[in-house]
């Protein structure tokens, strides 16, 4: 099968969803791989395997509605399977296996099968090489890559993708501008850093996109993204605003997305912009440190 995916808003045909069956016991402080996960788990909040079950069928019929045939992952029983966008990611006509942290092989492991049964070539970048899809977010000719360029990248659980995954994609797509975006990073306070690109930057609808600045390390990148985005088209978030995930909508097609209903002065303003918003309560998946495009991996965009 082709795959193909060129942007963020285009038609959506084809997608694959996590799953939250059986998906293991409430992490240990220590087993916890992101800020947002460890707050619940320290405040006692962490969400029932049955929350997020429901949600992600939720995001699945909504999905189905809309005309997008949704794929699943293999179920492997104790294994955190609801975001699948860490996983692996499409850019133009490539499948890229992310090479993720060594504790979450196993998440590929649930994908491989239908990647193989799809019949999709798999691209896989070399060791050294860190990214995961949340990272890397796609603009038509602009690629977008979350990453850490501090000296102490190796101490943060967080930091996902590394310096030498921009350059590997710069390589790979000689034609595209690839920016690398140097975000702040946080292992214990999910408002002081992001944990993906996706957390804190997302373009919408025709030309316009939601950001929060204040998690940027780099002045440099701030004045790229507001050249590409007029101000008026920029919803500006604050850190604490960032921190519930309010970047991680994910597009049906340039006029309809899907946002929690949680963020309601987000969502009056794609209304303003003529963006159809699905709103879903999707409060239980955001305790775990993704929302809805953490947990989807588009294959086809048309």
């Amino acid at each position: 099968m082709a795959v193909m995916v060129k942007n963020e808003i285009s038609k959506l045909k084809q997608v694959i969803v996590g799953i939250a069956d059986f998906n293991g016991p409430i992490p240990k402080v220590e087993e916890a791989y992101d800020p947002q996960s460890l707050r619940h788990v320290i405040k006692g909040t962490y969400p029932s395997e049955k929350e997020l079950v429901q949600q992600l069928e939720g995001l699945c019929d909504v999905l189905r509605i809309h005309g997008v045939e949704v794929f699943r992952p293999q179920l492997m029983r104790g294994v955190n399977q609801i975001f699948t966008r860490d996983v692996g990611f499409v850019i133009s006509n490539r499948f890229f296996k992310s090479n993720i942290l060594p504790d979450r092989e196993e998440e590929w492991l649930a994908i491989k099968p239908l990647i193989d049964s799809l019949d999709i070539q798999v691209h896989v970048l070399p060791e050294k090489v860190h990214v995961e899809g949340g990272d890397v977010i796609l603009y038509d000719d602009f690629l977008f890559v979350g990453t850490y360029y501090g000296a102490d990248y190796a101490t943060y659980k967080t930091a996902r993708t590394n310096p030498l995954a921009v350059a590997c994609l710069k390589e790979q797509f000689p034609n595209k501008t690839v920016v690398g975006i140097d975000l702040l990073k946080s292992d214990v306070d999910p408002s002081a850093g992001a944990l993906h690109l996706d957390c804190c930057f997302q373009p919408v609808g025709q030309s316009s996109a939601i950001v929060c600045f204040d998690v940027f390390r780099d002045k440099k990148d701030v004045e790229f993204i507001k050249q590409r985005f007029s101000d008026d088209n920029l919803y500006v978030l604050q850190k604490e605003e960032m921190s519930q995930l309010q970047t991680n909508v994910v597009s049906i097609d340039a006029n309809t997305l899907i946002s929690d209903l949680r963020f309601k002065g987000l969502n009056d303003w794609l209304r303003s912009k003529n963006i159809t918003v699905v709103e879903l309560d999707y409060s239980a998946v955001g305790k775990l440190g993704g929302l809805f495009r953490c947990s989807t991996l588009p294959l086809i965009r048309e």
